[in-house]
């Protein structure tokens, strides 16, 4: 019996993680699209830390990071947030949206080719 207990609990715990994760995944989007991009960063923070065992968001999580970096008008960051993507999750639908916004970033003239060059640094 305890062990069903223990189990139960055990399963409710990992629920309320994810549940809290996509809630600030959501609250910023919200913010996004409110132009709060402090509050977006402060979500995103909160997720990545709730997110370390799932990989699979973290594309998700810097490509938001991009994109408010770019509102921000901190156009280096952003790109350099976008080759991350690129180098670490080359096979996601986030590294082509990525790819997108550099060339996007290289033709209105806010970065240079070689800007794109860099690579991520290791982890």
């Amino acid at each position: 019996m305890r062990i069903l207990i223990i189990l139960t609990l055990l399963v409710a715990t990992a629920g309320c993680t994810r549940w809290s994760l996509d809630r600030n995944l959501n609250n910023a989007y919200r913010s996004y699209e409110r132009g709060d991009c402090a509050d977006v960063m402060l979500q995103l923070s909160k997720a990545e830390r709730r997110s370390r065992s799932r990989q699979y968001l973290q594309p998700e999580i810097s490509l938001l990071r991009g994109q408010c970096l770019e509102r921000q008008s901190l156009f280096v960051d952003a790109a350099q947030t976008y080759q991350f993507i690129i180098s670490r999750f080359p096979t996601s639908e986030y590294a082509f949206r990525a790819k997108a916004r550099l060339e996007t970033l290289q033709q209105l003239g806010r970065i240079d080719a070689s800007a794109t060059r860099t690579s991520a640094a290791p982890l």
